[in-house]
């Protein structure tokens, strides 16, 4: 049998204050990592549409923070895409206006 073997290219380098832990079995056992790692800190989960979707299916999510920017892309993020019929409500957190036409949205699931 062959094995996959994947590579990450990762440019922050590890330091006394960041370290990276590569989980392989599940979003609920790199979420209940991070939380015993973070002690009484909040765990943040960065990445794609996908991962926000295994949060979001999970019920691990409290909170979604969005980042716009003024580029248009053929293609995108849909983070509530795949995720069944449920609907989603949110309500509106924080609304930052930033420099060069960023807008950054953190929204409470309710």
């Amino acid at each position: 049998m062959t094995k996959n073997k994947f590579f990450y290219i990762l440019h922050p380098k590890e330091t006394e204050k960041l370290t990276f832990t590569f989980v392989a079995d599940g979003i609920e056992s790199a979420v209940r990592q991070a939380k015993i790692a973070a002690g009484n800190k909040n765990v943040t989960t960065i990445g794609s549409a996908g991962t926000t979707q295994q949060c979001l299916s999970a019920g691990l999510a409290d909170e979604l923070h969005v980042d716009i920017i003024p580029v248009f892309l053929k293609a995108g993020f849909r983070p509530f895409e795949n995720i069944g019929n449920r609907s989603i409500k949110v309500e509106r957190v924080n609304l930052v206006e930033l420099p060069a036409g960023r807008t950054h949205i953190r929204f409470r699931f309710v």
